[in-house]
């Protein structure tokens, strides 16, 4: 039975993961937020990058909080925060429309307050329409985005998962064949980053269970064997070692 098309649009929605911004001028105070970022401190890296201001200083301080909302925040601060990091991806693009990473961190926002406000609500705004448009803006901007194609393979790997080949290629244009060649180019760029094959390996297990079975542990089994370079690796690598375990526990 296929799933009501809301429902479908919202399953489609996960978690972006973004490149590491690269220094702009006020290099002191935006090595501040990362260096709070890499710590863990993530509320501290946003306000501290929102106050820097600028095109890069938004989309660190809206990836900062997205992170913060959805690992350290109570429940009833997560709707408030992602909606607060999706203005402050907002004004990233605006102060600089052709900042690739700002229209990715602008996907990854919209994307968790998807999830926050709930499926029909997410549908009724659109929310899955404006993730693949800032995804695939990002990658016109920037081709090499190994994030970006992580999160067009988790686009399009969330819709055939959810509504079958047909009915995605027919209502929203997804494609497996599109996902898997998104999760490969990311592959091809970063192998050695963490996010890039747990990332692969769940959009995966998305994608079909049983057929990419093996391919996602080998991939799981990667990203664990990545040694985590800061507090957000950290966290993926928590979220891989149980991924693993949850996928051996099914059997096969």
């Amino acid at each position: 039975m296929i799933r009501d098309k809301p429902v479908i649009r919202f399953a489609l929605l996960s978690c972006l993961v973004a490149a590491p911004l690269a220094a702009p001028a006020g290099a002191q105070s935006i090595d501040a937020a990362r260096t709070a970022y890499a710590e863990g401190r993530f509320a501290d890296a946003s306000r501290i990058a929102e106050r820097l201001g600028g095109s890069e200083g938004y989309a660190l301080a809206a990836r900062a909080l997205v992170v913060h909302a959805r690992h350290v925040a109570g429940d009833g601060e997560k709707e408030e925060s992602f909606e607060r990091a999706v203005g402050l991806a907002r004004k990233a693009v605006g102060a600089d429309p052709r900042n690739a990473n700002a229209h990715l961190q602008l996907a990854r926002a919209i994307g968790r307050l998807a999830q926050a406000v709930g499926a029909f609500e997410a549908a009724n705004r659109g929310y899955a329409e404006k993730v693949r448009e800032s995804t695939e803006t990002a990658l016109r901007l920037d081709p090499r985005l190994a994030a970006a194609y992580l999160s067009l393979g988790r686009w399009h790997a969330g819709i055939v998962g959810a509504a079958g080949s047909f009915v995605a290629r027919l209502t929203f244009g997804a494609r497996e064949r599109d996902a898997l060649a998104a999760f490969e180019r990311a592959f091809e760029l970063a192998p050695d980053r963490k996010a890039v094959p747990l990332q692969y390996a769940l959009g995966l297990l998305a994608l079909d269970e049983d057929e990419y079975r093996e391919k996602a542990r080998a991939l799981l089994k990667r990203a664990i064997d990545i040694p985590a370079r800061d507090a957000y690796d950290r966290l993926l690598h928590e979220r891989a070692v149980d991924r693993l375990k949850a996928l051996d526990a099914s059997g096969g």
